[in-house]
C-alpha cells in the first residue's frame, strides 16, 4: 500500500511539472561576462507562447525591441531556445522555478562566444 501511495504522489508531481505554462511576458536582466572578466549588464524582456512542449514568441532588451524565438522547447522545468538579434545569436538554457526563470545564454557574434546570466520574472 505504501508503494502504491508513493507511486501516486510521484505521478501527481510529474503531471504538475509537465502542466507548467510559461506563456506570457517575462522581464529581468542579462549579465554578460567577457573573456577578460568584464561584466556588462542589460535588460531582458521575453514574450513566451507555449503549445505543449513547443516554445515560440519573442525576446529582446525591452518590450519594443523583440526578435523571434526559434528552436524553443520546454522539458519539465528546463527551457531552451535561440534568438537571432540584429547582431549576436543567443543560445539560451534556462530553468523554471515558480514565477522565476534563470540560467545561461551563450552569446555568439563574429565567431566569438560570451557567456551571460539571464534572470527574469513573470510580468504581473
Amino acid at each position: 500500500m505504501k508503494i502504491f501511495a508513493c507511486v501516486c504522489i510521484l505521478l501527481c508531481a510529474v503531471v504538475t511539472l509537465s502542466a507548467a505554462d510559461i506563456s506570457g511576458k517575462w522581464s529581468g536582466s542579462i549579465t554578460m561576462t567577457t573573456a577578460q572578466g568584464e561584466t556588462n549588464e542589460g535588460t531582458a524582456f521575453v514574450i513566451f507562447k507555449q503549445n505543449g512542449a513547443e516554445i515560440t514568441g519573442t525576446a529582446g532588451g525591452d518590450e519594443n525591441q523583440q526578435f523571434p524565438i526559434t528552436k524553443g522547447k520546454i522539458e519539465g522545468n528546463r527551457i531552451t531556445f535561440e534568438v537571432q538579434s540584429d547582431g549576436p545569436l543567443y543560445k539560451v538554457d534556462l530553468t523554471l522555478v515558480g514565477d522565476h526563470i534563470k540560467g545561461e545564454a551563450i552569446v555568439v557574434q563574429e565567431g566569438q562566444s560570451t557567456k551571460a546570466k539571464v534572470d527574469v520574472t513573470r510580468v504581473k
